[in-house]
């Protein structure tokens, strides 16, 4: 296969990166080069935030419904491209061409959602302290706003990015994850078909020091980051120095619950969809089991057989149902975790090694047994097919060890007591809560995010989107025609002052 070189976009042109150096995107199932990418230097970025801010005042000033017109229209051009960007995003990162179809359908979903937003965008009046006066409260968009985005998701984080921002009236620079180079230019190019005007939306590739020359420009006001976290504090830390408004989204180390008395069938579905889906490479895969000790010996008995059922390979391959790994750091990295899984006691019930395939970067589900809580498997993100399996004694127990690491995304519990599901909703500490349902699967219309260690209190998607990318005005207006002073209450002042 010949690979196509992806220019960056920037005031709606595609163009050559000043720098010379190129970084390859690899099919991660078959170990070709699919891609090759700039790692864009400053200059690159630097022309990327003056094309955004040159465009600002025209697309500000755009009425909103006009700029949820354009999105409307990317949602079309999306539908009608599903199916061939999804195909891409698979042979560029791997996941099941099933899974990045619904990757295309949450942008679809988000651009007909927010561009929704544009008739509403809604502000609030309320009662003022003088007469013949009105005050209300308007939303502003904040200028142009970096980010920076992993790989995968290749479309549907973006977007929740993307999307928001344009409808509040921003423009964009964004920095897609390096592994996804072919993906992330396929989505500008829908923005730029349905007539997205030039320099809204600019796409620099590269990697950690493109990144950087984005946090750091003085014209970006805000950076909008999913990532590890490591890179994700980095960022906050040089961001916060600078000023700017940060929003993150980082790791994760979510867990289902199991109680005793809990539809063994359905959680053994919920469970393994939600561990090796996507390959375990999603901020809200399970990667630990926290089950009663009472149904763990029949639970894990359908949890064996289903991962064992699991056919690893190409994603493009109806017969597929999990793909490889995104790259081979990342098979070295899960890997390695055998080594310590197997040094602090665990058991490797089924798993464990690298696939017998030829070519790519394939890791067999895993299924690890005997795992204490506190220990590196169960605390640290491993970011693949690996699920730890914790037993406790009780619902309190199960809270306690859920809530107790350094994320806070997504948890789940299957139980049928609904007492015990409400005060599982209370007491579990994560953004995310699901009763008898998996850890994955958010919808557009309600907020997204962590607590702890997996984000900094943001939140993306639904209503609370918009925060990210837009800053409250308050207007006063006054309509006596004469000049109005608020009453002093001077017993109260010098009552105060004398006390």
């Amino acid at each position: 296969m010949m690979s196509s070189l992806v220019k960056n976009y920037i005031g709606g042109q595609w163009v050559l990166s000043h720098s010379d150096v190129l970084f390859e995107s690899l099919n991660p199932a078959t170990e070709e080069v699919l891609a090759q990418a700039p790692l864009s230097t400053a200059e690159d970025v630097a022309a990327a935030v003056a094309a955004a801010k040159a465009a600002y005042d025209k697309w500000r000033l755009t009425p909103a419904p006009r700029r949820g017109e354009i999105l409307f229209r990317v949602a079309e051009i999306l539908k009608e491209r599903k199916q061939q960007i999804a195909e891409l995003m698979t042979r560029e990162m791997g996941k099941i061409v099933a899974e990045t179809g619904g990757d295309v359908q949450e942008a679809i979903d988000m651009a007909y959602y927010m561009g929704g937003e544009g008739r509403r965008l809604m502000g609030y009046t309320a009662p003022v302290e003088m007469p013949n006066k009105f005050g209300m409260a308007l939303r502003d968009p904040v200028g142009v706003v970096g980010l920076i985005t992993p790989w995968n998701f290749p479309i549907a984080v973006p977007s929740w990015k993307i999307l928001p921002a344009l409808i509040a009236g921003n423009t964009i620079v964004w920095k897609p994850g390096e592994d996804v180079p072919a993906s992330a230019a396929a989505f500008a190019q829908v923005f730029a078909d349905a007539g997205l005007p030039p320099g809204v939306l600019n796409v620099v590739s590269g990697a950690g020091a493109t990144g950087a020359a984005l946090v750091e420009h003085p014209d970006v006001r805000v950076i909008s980051f999913t990532g590890s976290t490591t890179t994700g504090l980095d960022v906050y830390t040089k961001a916060a120095r600078l000023g700017k408004k940060v929003t993150l989204e980082m790791g994760g180390k979510n867990a289902i619950i199991v109680m005793d008395d809990a539809n063994l069938d359905l959680a053994a579905d919920a469970i393994t969809w939600s561990a090796y889906g996507t390959t375990g490479q999603r901020c809200t895969a399970t990667s630990r089991l926290i089950v009663h000790r009472q149904v763990k010996a029949p639970l894990m008995e359908r949890l064996v057989a289903k991962a064992r059922a699991i056919r690893v390979g190409d994603g493009l391959l109806p017969e597929t149902t999990m793909g490889p790994l995104v790259n081979r750091r990342a098979l070295d990295k899960v890997a390695g975790y055998m080594d310590v899984a197997r040094a602090e006691g665990a058991v490797i019930v089924t798993g464990g090694t690298r696939s017998p395939l030829a070519k790519g970067f394939f890791f067999e589900p895993t299924l690890l047994d005997n795992v204490q809580a506190g220990s590196r498997i169960e605390q640290e993100e491993i970011f693949g097919p690996v699920l730890a399996v914790v037993a406790v004694d009780s619902l309190e127990e199960a809270v306690r060890v859920n809530n107790g690491t350094a994320y806070g995304l997504s948890s789940s519990i299957f139980t049928e007591n609904v007492n015990a599901a409400f005060r599982a909703i209370r007491d579990i500490t994560t953004g995310i809560v699901y009763i008898n349902h998996g850890t994955t699967g958010a919808e557009i219309q309600f907020p997204f995010g962590g607590t702890r260690g997996t984000g900094n209190g943001m939140r993306e998607a639904g209503q609370a989107g918009l925060t990210s990318f837009t800053e409250w005005k308050s207007v006063y207006v006054d309509f006596s025609g004469r000049l109005q002073r608020a009453q002093i209450d001077t017993d109260a002042v010098l009552g105060e002052t004398s006390s």
